[in-house]
């Protein structure tokens, strides 16, 4: 008796049609064949290529002896189950490396001192072109200067009537320079430690100041009256009035661009200003920033700066203020100072007390702190209001909200092993 194959494809059309009740269907061998193909390749389709190795001698007659019914025949390739990638074409795929810039290897930095003596937040700071030692302006009204070895206090000035806003030191003579929220900018002379010159224009706070690096006949200022103004040193008169929307908050003048004045404004712009010929002109506004731009740094060597927002810090070329790129991560508060090195470390010091390290070629971030308050103050008072280097370089200078001063450097001890660079290349530039 034949063996009867229940599941033929002609048992449903016999039960259906046949005259005959309970008729059963007769084998059908072609249709066990594709029955049988088809359950092997929805089983094994997907990864027989991966395994497939040259057939043997052997398993080449093993295959002969066969029933030539169970021979497979081709069928419908069906993709593995774990993965929908081809991968045979996975490997012949040339990976392409990334055009973005691998950053350079820069050792972790740590606190080393801190300073205490004023009564009140420190908003500001100066170094002394001989990097001997630094002033300090704060919210007690006085200017403060210290010993960048020591840590000593050396002198305390007063003068103002509101706090201390900027400080600024030139190179080439012995005169300090300071702004404060009572509208007025003053020039002291170190050598008599007294004020020998005041420029009255401001409507309100004066919030920063910068003198040209070249010309240092020229002094500008920028404050809450939405104006910034280019004053004549000597004369003591204002030569420009730069306006701006909101408050002006960061400024900077360049050796390399003489003439070019770049202003930072709450109205989240960035102006650059060509003052030659006793004349003022707007070179170009950039409104890349969505929020209020409270500090910007130019780069010590490349002609190039770094603006901080509450969104994100760019760099810019200069003179013509063309966009570079955007750090590779947030900082994700209220940015208050900048500053950069020759080296290539950018710092940040946030409104929360958190000190971010920067990568300046690559916008990579390899190092985040968190500042400590000293004893006796409130968390609430870890805020950073300003940062520079000192003039090699090498130690950092915070002012913060818990009126301290605080001094960082490099680990020494740091190497690429204890401390590896952990960095990932942007993923939507990774091939372009």
């Amino acid at each position: 008796m034949e063996a009867i194959e229940p599941q033929s494809l002609k048992k449903r059309p016999l039960d259906l049609f046949s005259p005959l009740d309970q008729q059963l269907a007769h084998p059908d061998s072609e249709s066990k064949k594709i029955r049988v193909n088809y359950k092997v390749n929805a089983e094994y389709g997907g990864i027989q290529e991966s395994i497939a190795q040259p057939q043997t001698k052997n398993s080449a007659t093993k295959n002969q002896s066969q029933e030539p019914g169970l021979a497979l025949l081709p069928g419908p390739s069906m993709p593995s189950r774990g993965s929908s990638r081809n991968f045979s074409t996975s490997s012949l795929m040339e990976r392409m490396e990334s055009k973005w810039p691998r950053p350079d290897w820069h050792a972790p930095w740590k606190n080393y001192r801190v300073i205490s003596g004023h009564l009140g937040w420190v908003t500001s700071i100066a170094v002394d072109p001989s990097n001997t030692w630094f002033a300090t302006g704060s919210a007690d009204r006085t200017i403060k200067i210290w010993d960048l070895a020591t840590g000593v206090l050396k002198l305390t000035l007063t003068g103002h009537i509101q706090q201390v806003r900027a400080l600024a030191i030139s190179n080439k003579h012995t005169y300090m320079f300071s702004a404060a929220d009572d509208k007025q900018v003053k020039c002291w002379d170190l050598e008599q430690n007294k004020v020998i010159r005041s420029y009255h224009g401001h409507l309100s706070g004066v919030y920063c100041l910068s003198i040209h690096p070249d010309n240092n006949n020229m002094l500008v200022t920028g404050g809450r009256d939405s104006v910034c103004r280019v004053w004549d040193i000597r004369k003591q008169t204002q030569i420009h009035a730069l306006g701006h929307d909101n408050t002006v908050c960061s400024v900077f003048t360049t050796e390399t661009d003489p003439y070019q004045v770049v202003t930072g404004s709450h109205d989240s712009t960035i102006k650059m200003w060509d003052v030659r010929y006793y004349g003022k002109t707007l070179l170009t506004t950039l409104t890349n920033h969505k929020k209020s731009v409270r500090a910007m740094a130019p780069h010590p060597k490349q002609r190039a700066f770094a603006s901080a927002s509450a969104d994100n810090i760019k760099k810019f070329t200069l003179p013509k203020g063309q966009f570079c790129q955007n750090m590779l991560s947030q900082h994700k508060t209220i940015i208050n100072a900048l500053a950069v090195n020759e080296e290539g470390v950018m710092v940040s010091g946030g409104d929360n007390g958190s000190m971010w390290f920067w990568d300046w070629k690559s916008g990579h971030n390899f190092q985040q702190l968190q500042t400590i308050v000293q004893p006796g103050s409130l968390d609430s008072e870890a805020g950073i209001y300003a940062l520079t280097y000192d003039i090699t370089g090498t130690r950092l200078i915070s002012c913060e909200a818990d009126k301290t001063i605080k001094m960082w450097k490099q680990d020494q001890n740091a190497t690429q092993e204890t401390h590896p660079l952990n960095f990932r290349p942007p993923k939507d530039i990774r091939r372009f």
